[in-house]
């Protein structure tokens, strides 16, 4: 076993995370708490943590690229996710496993290099394709049940940080990552 910031996880699933060069992410439930607010002018409201933020723009710093897959289309989501530098963002699409088999062929990604992370059924779809399957503590039953890893914190308080934090450790990247909270 090996000690993260967080857990421990067995040393061969830890010798994995060294080989990610992509977090694959849904984004309600798993940057968010899954929750939309909806204003009486139509308006919708999110809220996201600035720890996943920080992790994010950390990873990417790092090296290893990032990417959303939700099946909702946003303003908000694409907004914020430009601003962390995520490079992919992949909104309104109901078939994840198609839209990461897509962006793994236009990478040249073979699955060990690729993490997803999800917290309801429509991701597991992205499981078929990754190396890494990544539930959040809060996840569906049935995503818990496929997932290698599930985060000790539920999505949208900082289970998005907890990844990024253990991938940058995995790659000796941990200490090494300056900046500001976003």
């Amino acid at each position: 076993m090996v000690a993260t910031l967080y857990t421990e996880l067995p040393s061969s699933f830890y010798v994995q995370l060294k080989h990610i060069k992509l977090l694959v992410c849904d984004v309600d439930g798993v940057f968010s708490d899954g929750r939309i607010y909806l204003g009486n002018q139509g308006e919708e409201l999110k809220a996201f943590h600035t720890r996943d933020g920080y992790g994010v723009k950390a990873l990417v710093n790092a090296g290893i690229q990032v990417a959303v897959i939700t099946g909702r289309r946003s303003k908000i989501v694409a907004d914020r996710m430009t601003s962390l530098q995520v490079s992919h963002i992949i909104q309104g699409e109901e078939n994840k496993a198609d839209a990461l088999q897509a962006l793994m062929s236009e990478l040249d990604l073979t699955a060990d290099q690729v993490a997803a992370v999800g917290d309801d059924m429509p991701d597991t779809g992205m499981y078929r394709h990754c190396g890494i399957k990544i539930a959040v503590k809060d996840a569906h039953p049935q995503v818990l049940q496929q997932a290698d890893w599930i985060t000790t914190l539920p999505g949208g308080f900082g289970a998005v940080r907890e990844i990024c934090d253990t991938l940058l450790q995995a790659n000796n990247a941990l200490s090494g990552i300056l900046g500001a909270s976003v």
